[in-house]
């Protein structure tokens, strides 16, 4: 079981936020935690849905980072 501590970082309107980063990092480990439940018997259920779920959590937050990349890579430099 996978356990994080995720800041939380208040904006000026009073919104939360959470660092892109640590959202990516949440979602892969999420998936792996779930891939190793599978693989050791401590999940039940289909496998394979258990192998695509994590497969499209990963790809979430792999289309997350390039869309934080594109955003940083496109803003002006001081």
């Amino acid at each position: 079981m996978i356990q994080m501590s995720i800041p939380l970082i208040p904006a000026d309107d009073g919104v939360l936020l959470i660092p892109a980063d640590h959202v990516t990092g949440l979602l892969r480990s999420l998936a792996a935690d779930w891939l190793e439940s599978e693989h050791t018997g401590e999940m039940r259920g289909d496998e394979q849905t258990v192998r695509d779920l994590a497969g499209v959590l990963t790809e979430l937050a792999d289309q997350i980072d390039v869309e934080c990349i594109g955003f940083t890579s496109a803003a002006p430099r001081p």
